[in-house]
């Protein structure tokens, strides 16, 4: 509708009707929870990984495998990845910076999915969809 030069819009308020009704309490009851679990869960299976190369000997290992497969230098490479794993993840779990996280996580897992993209989609045939799936968490 057009009054006097300017443009009068009609929004809706109405809340989007879940798929399956009955669930429509549980939902709402756990939507606040759903961001921190993510952000948590996230933290949660990256640290691990960053632990085992920064403090359980792999560093060097890593560093290793990146200089044979060509990212170089390796064992510098090694350490950053471990330190946005470990360092990371912990931050994570905090909810201290996320999206600085979320961004270093986004681009060390962006690569790490193309790296196995030659090997399919399936994890155990060595394919990208851990790699893909860490890229979707932060």
């Amino acid at each position: 509708m057009i009054t006097e030069g300017t443009y009068k819009m009609a929004y809706t308020t109405t809340e989007p009707k879940p798929i399956i009704p009955f669930t429509k309490s549980i939902t709402t009851a756990l939507t606040p929870y759903t961001d921190p679990l993510l952000r948590i869960t996230t933290g949660a299976l990256l640290m691990p990984h960053g632990y085992g190369k920064l403090f359980g000997g792999g560093l060097e290992g890593t560093g290793q495998f990146f200089e044979s497969v060509g990212l170089t230098p390796g064992y510098e490479l090694a350490l950053l990845v471990g330190l946005v794993e470990f360092f990371g993840g912990l931050m994570l779990v905090l909810g201290l910076l996320t999206r600085p996280v979320a961004i270093a996580v986004l681009i060390f897992m962006g690569q790490a999915t193309l790296f196995h993209a030659s090997n399919g989609f399936m994890w155990s045939n060595g394919g990208y969809e851990y790699p893909c799936s860490g890229r979707l968490r932060p």
